[in-house]
Formats: C-alpha cells, structure tokens, sequence
C-alpha cells in the first residue's frame, strides 16, 4: 500500500514514571532510543517529545507491563501539569518521600482521585481499564455522554457509574473499547493501552469515533413499534417497526434495546423484540474490504495494479467462505472508491462481527513475503484474526512468511470489530508478481485466508 492508510503506532507503552528509580537517563527528545518503537510510530514520538515518557530501560519500553496506580497517577499529573513536588497526602499509605506523592495530593485536591473507603490509595496495586475510565474522566473534565453500549457493561445513568465513567471517554474518542463491543473493566491496565488512552486525550489527532457494534440480532414481533430517541416512552418517536422487522441490537438500558432497522436508529422497548434465528447463524459473520478502487489505484508495477488483485481475491474468498457456511459482507464489490472511515462504517453497520482488509504491497524489489496486521488497542481477537492467516498464507503462496505486527493502519486502529490488514505480496518483486497475476496463486491465496477465517470462528467457539 502507498500513502492511503494512515499509519499510526500501537507500539504504544506508557513509561516509566520515576527516570532516576530505574537509573535511566534521559535522551534527547528528537531521538528514539527504543528498539521496540520504530521511526515512524507517531503517537510514542508525540508523547516521548512532551516529555512524558520514559521507558523500563534505556532500549526499551516494556509494553505489556503492568501499571500501578501511583504511576498512572503520577504521568496524569505531568500531563495536567500539576504540582509534584513531594509531600505528605491525605493517605497513610502514601510515602511523603515516594516521587509520586506530590502527584497523589495534587490529584485529591483537584478532585481526579478520592481513594478507598478506609482512607488508603494502594500505591502499588495495578491499576484496571474500569478506574483509568474514571482517572481519565475526571483529569480531563470530559461531561458529555452519547449511546455509547458496551455488553460486559450494564447501563447505569448515574454521575458516579463506571457506565457513566467508560462512557464519557467512550465518547471523547479516548476508547473504542476491546472488541466485539467490549470494554474490559476489570482486566489489568498494561502501559501499551495507558499510552494509547493518553495520546488520544491530550491530541485530536489521535482520537477515535466510538462506534457501536451489534450484539443481537432480534425481529420486532408486533406492530407500529415506535422507535424512540431513548430509554423510555417520554422521549420523542422518530419512527415506526412492524411485525418481522430486524432490529439490530447495539446495546441494552433496563427493559429498552438500542439499535437500528433499517435506516432508523433509536430505542425500542424489548419486550417486543424476539430472536431471529439461532444464535450460531451470527456467530460466524465478517466483513471484507478490497483495499483502494477507482481513482485510487494502491500500489503498480510489474504491469499490475493492487486494486484489482485486492477485489479478486477478496471475491474468491467470499465465494469460499459462504460455501463454509460463513456469512460475509463485501465493502465493495466493483471498482468503486471508498474512504477509510466508510470503510470501517459499513462494516460495523453490517451487523458482522469481524473484519479483514485485504491488500497487496510494495517496497524494494527484493522484498518478497506476505504478512498481516492487527491493532492491539482492540484486544486480543484482532491478533488471533491476524495469526490464524498468516500462519496459512505464506505456506500457501510459498514465499518468506514476514509475520504477524502490531500496526495502526486507520481501518483497523479504529474499527471496534476484531480487525485485520493482510498483505498477500509484493508487487514489486518480480517473484511475487507473477504469483499475484496468476489465477491459481490467487485462489491459493483466497483458500488459505479462508481457512484462517475458518479457524479463527472455531477457535472464537472454544473460547
């Protein structure tokens, strides 16, 4: 691919907050010391430059470490530019020496942290995904909430909720959650994720827009079934549903389900929803996107052009998949152009519940191998997607097997579907050329990633 999908790091890992505690010195900002951060990974250089972060050592950042709550509260500190200077806070189980206790007191006194009922903060236990949502929140004064649905947790409209909490930087474009419309509460926040979360809060640049994926999909089973603008039958009706309409749900307050029909989206009362079929018919649904069309041709040489290798393979695999039984929706089926965010919107408006961007690439002539992408700020399904497919299509197109990488090409950076971008070759490698011009390496191609869908779905089923 060539100058089209943006590429933004999820190399991501929030710091080390005390430089003199791991005896790390710092480096000039201009620089990248990090073997684990490439050059062009922007949002660790946008934060590495502010000066807010540091790593585990000098070499390395140490992404999948746990955060504890004084650093977390400490680097939002720096972020907010409060003072630090150490001193006593209002727990005893806060050191008035420990560098982060400045920030502590700071963070009480503007009303970012409360503490525990008995009067400690434990400094050292590792902080969740559920009390970043409110740290962050509260550091960042964000007030607005939307109809924002997350399955794992329950709608609770009250000012002080974890709901209210997620939902606020849900809404802020700080978190798109962690995947097939989850966001993870209590799982332990490692610093990769801390320091997607910060970027996003501190730069418009790095925000995402929540989108709401479908987590049921019901019929209506009366009549005039009005849809309305929220929970409950005081607000306005926007619309109407008959009996054997689809609804697809994206959430649920109370006895109210949020959704869309059609080209209507609002809340319907539950009650008269019922299922539309058995539940393993959605299980197995995913959407794929030909990378480029039209106007946009993606990468050429060899007498190829990406755009239509990308749209044949992506309809071989098609063809493939629902003959396996699995539902597929195509982001386009001719020679169209469409942009990334359109891309990533009709996947999730599809109801499917995972997505794949299908590509070809270009570098030197002596690149050579095929390799695939997901983005870790979704969780860990993007990464499964992604491995599943790789592991059959290098074998498949019998050439180097360039691996499966954390990257933040945009339709899978901010696509809340488990997501993948997946590089058959290299269009500028003679080698590869042929093979991607040949109908049979194509269907090789489009075979193998249709079995790694396929194992992915079964291994989705075990877990």
């Amino acid at each position: 691919m060539k100058n089209v999908l943006s590429k933004i790091t999820l190399f991501l890992v929030a710091a080390v907050f005390v430089i003199s505690s791991l005896g790390v010195q710092p480096v000039s900002a201009a620089s990248n010391p990090f073997k684990d951060v490439s050059s062009s990974d922007e949002e660790i250089l946008y934060l590495w430059n502010k000066g807010l972060i540091n790593g585990v050592s000098k070499t390395a950042y140490g992404s999948e470490q746990a955060v504890t709550r004084e650093q977390a509260a400490t680097l939002i500190g720096r972020a907010r530019n409060v003072n630090g200077t150490p001193r006593k806070t209002k727990f005893a189980d806060v050191d008035p020496s420990r560098y982060s206790s400045g920030y502590i007191q700071s963070a009480v006194e503007k009303g970012y942290i409360t503490g525990n009922s008995d009067g400690t903060f434990r400094p050292y236990d590792t902080m969740t995904r559920g009390e970043m949502a409110f740290l962050l929140s509260r550091a960042f004064n964000y007030t607005h909430t939307g109809d924002v649905f997350f399955s794992d947790l329950k709608a609770d409209s009250h000012p002080a909720s974890l709901y209210t909490a997620v939902n606020k930087i849900a809404t802020a474009g700080v978190s798109n959650g962690t995947g097939t419309g989850t966001y993870s509460p209590n799982n332990k926040l490692i610093r990769e994720e801390f320091a997607i979360f910060l970027a996003r809060a501190l730069s418009s640049t790095f925000k995402v827009s929540y989108k709401n994926v479908t987590i049921d999909n019901l019929n209506v089973t009366v009549n005039s079934l009005n849809v309305r603008t929220g929970p409950s039958t005081g607000y306005r009706a926007i619309g109407k549903l008959n009996t054997g309409a689809a609804f697809q749900v994206f959430g649920y307050n109370g006895s109210w389900a949020y959704g869309k029909s059609g080209n209507t989206t609002g809340y319907v009362s539950s009650t008269f929803l019922g299922k539309a079929a058995p539940a393993t018919a959605n299980n197995r649904f995913i959407t794929l996107d030909p990378g480029h069309g039209a106007q946009d041709p993606g990468a050429v040489a060899n007498g190829l052009r990406e755009k239509d290798i990308n749209l044949d393979v992506s309809k071989r695999v098609e063809a493939k998949l629902k003959a396996k039984g699995i539902k597929v929706y195509m982001t386009r089926t001719t020679d169209v152009f469409h942009s990334l965010d359109a891309r990533v919107d009709k996947g999730v408006a599809s109801g499917s519940n995972a997505f794949l961007s299908i590509h070809t690439n270009a570098a030197s002539a002596a690149a050579s191998g095929s390799e695939t992408f997901y983005s870790a700020s979704v969780g860990n399904d993007s990464k499964q997607l992604a491995t599943f497919i790789q592991n059959r299509l290098y074998k498949a197109m019998d050439h180097p097997n360039r691996g499966v990488k954390n990257y933040g090409f945009q339709v899978i950076r901010t696509n809340p579907l488990p997501a993948a971008l997946v590089e058959l070759g290299f269009v500028t490698n003679k080698y590869d050329a042929a093979k991607l011009a040949s109908g049979t390496y194509k269907d090789r191609a489009a075979t193998a990633i249709a079995e790694g869908i396929e194992d992915y779905y079964n291994w989705k089923a075990k877990n």
